[in-house]
């Protein structure tokens, strides 16, 4: 099923639309990434080698078979590759764990306490050969951390031993597939990558989504960039020879938004929510400047343009036989958040209203109480097939028990925190372990504890 893609466009791979399964199985690795050429270590001058030295001498050193056992005994371990990021995409990915964090060496005593609050928890350090791991060993028992190992053998007998690796997202390895188990013809979704925006994949992390008709398509989301949302019509065009009629902008985050420039360009018409017009209108500047600085040469042409037509509450949309209603229910996760509704064939292109697979981000401007209340009116549609924001498609108990009741879970604790006098610091201690298992919780679980908290001490 996957499709091989040129290059040099940004090779977008769009799957026909069916009803996933609830339990949603993880992207594998890769099996085809043949392993990169295998460098020499850096030579050391004598200063360097008597601090690497000094420091072997009072931190704890594991190897591959001792590594191993760990992760088995304590999957709890946290593994953090200190290399710097474009060496984990050049020298053949990283080492496969559940709590995984690339922290460059140079930034690693600025950033720990974001990724690893508790100081007794196991932490396992390593880079591609005994150098840098060693010092960033040092560094993090200077800090206070009690239980730290160097993993002297490094990443590539760790990959020599046929051990899991995992690869940095890439534009053509970013896509999670659906096999159709219901399938609605002339409906189409490119997945994007489980990571952030990233310049390896291209800032696609987000689904982009369109239908066929008759008469015309229709395009969820603009994409990340005007060389994205490129490629994303060529796509198109080999299905289909009818124009892009419509591009409706799920909200006013970059990645739905920074395309639209290509679309405009091509005679589409750009839909978004009043409130999404007016971020855009007053933060768009800082949302290109964000992008550019992210993908460097891949926004090429990318610029700001306004939507075409705002609408407030429901604007209806005729292509052919298919009738759309463009909504907007209520305040959830972000200012004019809006959702495809297709009456005639229950299915709902969501956006960020509703998630499933990743754990989902809260910012200053969400108000989870209000996104728990238009829930119910988003439930009312009677959806059958929905297409979330991120992730495959799926159905409404999957996206209630990971959106609504989710949000339920963590106000409920938070409020338990506040009750009890409780601080931020005791906020950032709950309990999200039913969550653990979906993607970005390690980045955001503690991030949405505090939004809560600050937001409910005022509620």
């Amino acid at each position: 099923m996957k499709k091989r893609h040129s290059p040099l466009a940004l090779m977008l791979l769009c799957v026909l639309l069916g009803v996933a399964a609830p339990a949603v199985a993880k992207k594998p690795a890769r099996p085809d990434a043949a392993p990169a050429a295998v460098p020499d270590a850096p030579a050391l001058g004598e200063a360097a080698k008597s601090a690497l030295a000094k420091v072997n001498n009072r931190v704890a050193h594991i190897d591959t078979n001792g590594l191993k056992a760990l992760l088995q005994a304590k999957p709890e371990t946290v593994v953090i590759d200190v290399r710097n990021p474009e060496e984990l995409t050049l020298l053949g990915g990283y080492i496969g764990t559940a709590y995984f964090y690339n922290i460059p060496r140079g930034q690693l005593e600025f950033q720990i306490d974001t990724f690893v609050a508790d100081k007794k928890r196991p932490v396992v350090v390593y880079s591609n050969y005994n150098q840098r791991s060693p010092l960033a060993a040092g560094a993090l028992m200077q800090l206070g951390y009690t239980n730290v190992k160097n993993y002297a053998d490094g990443f590539f007998a760790w990959k020599r031993a046929g051990l899991p690796v995992k690869y940095a997202d890439k534009a053509l390895d970013s896509f999670l597939y659906s096999k159709p188990q219901e399938v609605i013809p002339g409906v189409w979704s490119a997945i994007g990558a489980t990571a952030p925006q990233t310049y390896e994949n291209s800032g696609h992390n987000n689904n982009l989504s369109f239908v066929i008709t008759e008469d015309g398509v229709l395009v969820m989301n603009g994409g990340a960039n005007y060389l994205l949302a490129q490629s994303l019509h060529e796509e198109i065009k080999k299905l289909t020879k009818q124009p892009v009629k419509y591009v409706v902008l799920e909200n006013a985050q970059s990645h739905a938004i920074m395309g639209a420039g290509y679309w405009k360009a091509q005679g589409a018409i750009i839909i978004a929510h009043k409130d999404a017009a007016h971020v855009i209108q007053q933060d768009g500047d800082k949302l290109l400047e964000a992008t550019r600085a992210r993908l460097r040469d891949k926004a090429f042409k990318t610029e700001v343009v306004m939507p075409d037509r705002v609408f407030e509450d429901k604007l209806e949309l005729k292509l052919g036989s298919w009738k759309f209603e463009v909504l907007h229910l209520g305040p959830a996760h972000s200012p004019g958040d809006i959702m495809v509704w297709v009456p005639e064939k229950k299915l709902v292109i969501s956006g960020d209203m509703a998630f499933h697979e990743r754990m989902l981000p809260l910012f200053d401007d969400t108000n989870t109480a209000a996104w728990i209340k238009t829930w119910d009116r988003f439930e009312a549609l009677g959806a059958q097939t929905i297409i979330p924001g991120h992730g495959r498609p799926t159905t409404i108990a999957e996206v209630t028990k990971y959106t609504k009741d989710y949000l339920v879970y963590l106000r409920a604790k938070v409020a338990e925190v506040i009750k009890n006098g409780g601080s931020l610091q005791d906020v950032y201690k709950v309990d999200q372990s039913p969550y653990a298992h979906l993607d970005t919780y390690d980045e955001l679980a503690r991030v949405n504890a505090g939004m809560v908290f600050r937001a409910m001490e005022f509620e």
